[in-house]
């Protein structure tokens, strides 16, 4: 591809009807989602009942703030309104990206591939003008036809989410052991019509090379034209064969409405339509033919860093590289990835606190400190072991005891293996600093995965 090729890109254009639908669907189901959330007691029950919470590295001064965390859940449920209607879009946009990705830093343990995804999606919207068609903000100035790049970036990052999700099946696991599919589909044994199949290693095996191959291939069967209505409707039977056998909420219908986005300006502007008529809205008002010039200082800014934004998620998932050992044993360089339901892993991390003069030692009840969830969490991260090392030795140094040391014994099961021991047991986890460096006290994986 030459200069005058790629020069010639960024200065066509088209129409701006599929990025006026993204920004209705988007605002929409997060407001529904975030609806849900509140209406499920979540709000409480994760960041409110908990005595600590688990940070990411960097983002420690992340926190929940107490009831005051509603008003965070409340500020970026009334910015989906403003997103959805187009009015003010950039400050609504910016204040969701903001307090969605607050929200998703208040404790790592809640950690989910989708909630990445919302948010670096919600930070790429920032830079597109969403608002500049069938919207409040356009019945002063509406555009008809926009740069093509401004829909092709949204294109563009579902790709890399569904292809980067299918290398990483491409292992050992998950092809040759159908690992841990072998371990989940059997437990929906309940589910009508197909609880009965589930239980057959042949679907195991079927489920995950069809999901190796869907993620591979459906970016490309959505770009091209002739494919896309086959393409499309692999995507709504996918993600709702997913939604009923695992619990992952509103992702399914995100990722199928985002698929919309590949199609032609034609069926947008009917959706537009339809939804002008419901709403007595005249749609023509805002086919004004007019062309958003992307020439202006701010559009050059925008284009910029969307470039940089884009070069960030190509080569942020292989940082894993950098790492020794086996990483879905270590995790180190595992999540922001889309390495998604690869694992299965379960553990169990028992603390001891000793006092380093004396000999004198006694466990922790994680009880004490953790819920339910979090202990699940922990007992099978080393970031997350670490941290709460450092949070019991802080505790009992407060708490009047003296030259506290913290170990753990540690086990872990990963993909059906049998429980090896994980953490070193010798190694004082309170004299560890947490860092981007390789955490030499995880005990080496003692089998072999291959693959990506």
């Amino acid at each position: 591809m030459g200069l005058h090729t790629i020069h010639k890109y960024f200065n066509s254009y088209t129409e701006t009807a599929p990025l006026a639908v993204f920004r209705i669907f988007f605002g929409l189901l997060m407001c529904i989602s975030l609806i849900r959330f509140w209406s499920y007691g979540w709000i409480d029950k994760l960041y409110i009942q908990p005595k600590f919470f688990f940070s990411y590295y960097g983002f420690e001064f992340v926190k929940p703030l107490g009831l005051y965390t509603y008003l965070i859940f409340l500020i970026c449920g009334i910015s989906t309104i403003f997103i959805t209607l187009g009015y003010q879009y950039r400050i609504a946009i910016i204040t969701f990206f903001l307090s969605f990705t607050y929200i998703e830093l208040m404790d790592k343990t809640t950690y989910l591939n989708h909630y990445y995804f919302i948010s670096i999606l919600s930070f790429l919207l920032i830079f597109l003008p969403a608002n500049a068609y069938f919207s409040i903000d356009a019945k002063k100035k509406s555009y008809q036809y926009v740069p093509r790049w401004t829909i092709d970036s949204i294109k563009l990052l579902l790709g890399i989410v569904y292809f980067y999700a299918g290398i990483s099946k491409l292992n050992s696991d998950w092809l040759i052991r159908a690992m841990p599919l072998k371990i989940w589909l059997p437990s929906k044994y309940d589910i009508p019509l197909i609880g009965e199949l589930l239980q057959q290693e042949w679907v195991h095996y079927a489920f995950s090379y069809s999901g190796a191959l869907y993620d591979l291939t459906i970016p490309f069967l959505l770009w091209y034209r002739k494919t896309r209505p086959m393409g499309f409707v692999a995507v709504i039977v996918f993600h709702l064969l997913t939604r009923v056998l695992f619990p992952i909420g509103m992702f399914p219908y995100i990722m199928i409405v985002s698929a919309l986005v590949f199609f032609d300006a034609t069926m947008h502007t009917k959706i537009l339509e339809i939804i002008s008529k419901y709403f007595r809205i005249s749609l023509v008002s805002f086919n004004t033919s007019k062309s958003l010039e992307d020439s202006s200082f701010w559009y050059k800014i925008c284009g910029g860093v969307v470039l940089v934004f884009f070069g960030i998620q190509l080569l942020l998932p292989f940082r894993y590289l950098c790492y020794p050992g086996e990483l879905f044993w270590t995790e180190e360089g595992y999540r922001f990835s889309w390495r998604v339901m690869l694992m299965e892993k379960a553990g169990y991390a028992n603390f001891k606190i000793v006092d380093k003069a004396t000999g004198k030692r006694f466990y922790v009840d994680n009880d004490d400190f953790l819920t339910a969830f979090q202990q699940k969490q922990m007992a099978i991260q080393p970031d997350f072991i670490l941290e709460y090392a450092h949070y019991l030795k802080a505790h009992f140094e407060n708490d009047g005891h003296q030259n506290v040391q913290v170990f753990v014994e540690s086990y872990v099961a990963l993909n059906g293996r049998l429980s090896t021991e994980y953490i070193d047991p010798r190694v004082d986890l309170g004299q560890q600093k947490e860092s981007f460096k390789h955490k030499a006290w995880i005990i080496p994986f003692t089998d072999e995965i291959k693959g990506l």
